[in-house]
């Protein structure tokens, strides 16, 4: 077992202390506004400060919350909300970026739904959609896995999810997602080369977790509000202020979505 991995069964084995729950089914990741879904999941089993498990740490960003909740669903599923999401821009450390996701696995999830507050390149995808993402572009320079480890990321978002989600909601427009290192907003140039790229989605997390959710065997499904236009699409400067406004006005529409298509995941 790697170092990573013996680290990761360490923080899942404190969970299941903090927690009283030995063994969970689906991880949450909840970006900027999305995190209203974990109370209509189910009820809270229990509620954890992130620094309490080995290599969480209590430091987030706004719009962001420093706890690990445990839920229970109607149908007796146990759903990990992973509420501390380290960033890239925070540490410069892929491992740590992670570790959320790697002690979900070894906490026995099976299914990652990992969400985002991301820019738009499409006008007519803008602020308050919600996006499906069919494949990323990471454009961090980075990657959480160490040595010949080869992961085949041709399926990185599962198929299958895609179309429990579409089945909640069929006018789901799918997208391609570029992360950037951060926190610096994207340039003009920067917007427009993702879009030469095939991106029409730019952000400043997701890739890294999803590539560490396929190392580990993990179903992946994605999902983007946009926040807002990219940088030289609307004319508009960027503030983050401008992100947690856009999380708020839309964090009961995408929470209830969210809610539903976890209920639909069997």
């Amino acid at each position: 077992m790697s170092e990573a991995a013996t680290f990761a069964s360490e923080a899942a084995q404190a969970l299941a202390a903090a927690t009283g729950v030995d063994h969970h089914d689906i991880a949450l990741i909840l970006g900027s506004g999305w995190g209203g879904a974990a109370d209509l999941i189910g009820e809270e089993i229990a509620s954890v400060p992130a620094e309490q498990i080995p290599g969480f740490g209590g430091h987030v960003v706004a719009g962001h919350h420093a706890t690990l909740r445990s839920l229970r669903t109607a149908d007796g599923r146990n759903v990990l909300v992973l509420g501390a999401r380290q960033h890239f821009y925070q540490t410069r450390d892929a491992g740590k970026v992670a570790h959320a996701v790697r002690t979900a696995a070894a906490a026995g999830c099976h299914t990652l739904v990992v969400t985002n507050g991301c820019g738009s390149t499409r006008p007519e995808v803008g602020p308050g959609s919600v996006v499906l993402l069919e494949d990323h572009l990471n454009l961090t320079g980075a990657t959480p896995l160490e040595g010949a480890t080869f992961v085949d990321m041709t399926q990185a978002y599962s198929p299958r999810l895609q179309e429990i989600a579409r089945s909640i909601d069929p006018s789901l427009p799918g997208g391609i997602y570029a992360q950037f290192q951060g926190p610096q907003y994207e340039t003009p140039a920067e917007v427009k080369m993702a879009t030469v790229l095939g991106a029409n989605l730019v952000g400043m997390s997701t890739t890294l977790e999803v590539i560490a959710a396929r190392e580990a065997g993990l179903e992946v499904l994605g999902l983007s509000l946009v926040t807002n236009l990219g940088a030289g699409i609307g004319g508009e400067t960027l503030n983050h202020q401008e992100v947690l406004d856009a999380g708020v006005a839309a964090a009961p529409r995408i929470s209830r979505l969210l809610a539903d298509i976890v209920e639909a995941m069997r």
